[in-house]
């Protein structure tokens, strides 16, 4: 299914698969193309994808924000309200990936800059080949981040690293990404696709309502206290064990 081409959605069982297809604008991110990956992301969600691989086609996964298109934007008047519009979209492509019921996993090659980078910490699972760059250059053009960037890197790396990134804007490279904590597997590029491939049917073989459960609660449970998560834990695993699936899983599981 294509969105126009720019942004690709298809459906293969419990797989979602949205791409970022501007191979020759090195994917840049317009308002345009926010639009069509927000419409990506909660269409998916009305399909109840279990699990969605996020990825990109040619050379680099994206180079963040169109800034020839953001340039325009800032300097005609007129073109005001749409350059709130287009700001305003990036937070919402945020949310719909955070309201997205489905485990999400990235596959990350060559540069993913700024906004390229920042949108996919809504991601819940980050996969890089070896030939990844990924640099926060927004303070050194007088710019500000975006996509709860600045809650959500801080929750995966720490405070320290987190500053880092965003204070010096220096690249780093996917080991360094590796050994920070900020991706979750390093492979060559030329394994990208399966790595991917693998990593998505290994998830959807798992409990989909408990795959649900998890990703809610560890993206709401950093917000809550202890004796809330102790609360919302006791329920859902009064819910999820009275499926038939785990019941059978744990016949099967028993008998062994």
């Amino acid at each position: 299914m294509k969105l126009e081409n720019i942004v690709l959605y298809e459906k293969q069982g419990d797989i979602g698969r949205i791409t970022l297809n501007k191979p020759e604008q090195r994917n840049t991110l317009d308002f345009n193309t926010l639009k069509k990956l927000i419409e990506a992301y909660k269409q998916s969600a009305e399909n109840k994808d279990a699990c969605v691989i996020y990825a990109a086609n040619g050379k680099h996964f994206t180079v963040g924000a169109d800034l020839k298109y953001g340039y325009e934007l800032l300097n005609n008047p007129d073109k005001l309200p749409e350059a709130m519009e287009y700001m305003e979209s990036w937070q919402i492509l945020t949310r719909a990936m955070l309201a997205h019921p489905g485990i999400i996993i990235v596959g990350y090659h060559g540069w993913v800059i700024g906004g390229g980078f920042e949108h996919t910490l809504a991601c819940d699972l980050r996969i890089a080949a070896t030939d990844t760059r990924i640099m926060l250059p927004e303070l050194g053009a007088g710019l500000f981040f975006s996509n709860a960037s600045t809650k959500l890197l801080p929750r995966i790396i720490g405070e320290g690293r987190a500053k880092e990134l965003f204070l010096l804007g220096k690249e780093i490279n996917a080991e360094k990404a590796f050994n920070i904590g900020l991706v979750n597997i390093v492979c060559k590029p030329e394994g990208l696709k399966r790595v991917l491939n693998k990593t998505a049917n290994s998830i959807v073989q798992k409990s989909h309502e408990g795959l649900r459960l998890t990703k809610k609660f560890i993206n709401e449970n950093a917000d809550n206290d202890i004796e809330a998560a102790l609360s919302r834990e006791s329920v859902a695993m009064l819910m999820t064990g009275q499926s038939d699936i785990v019941k059978k899983r744990l016949e099967k599981f028993v008998k062994k």
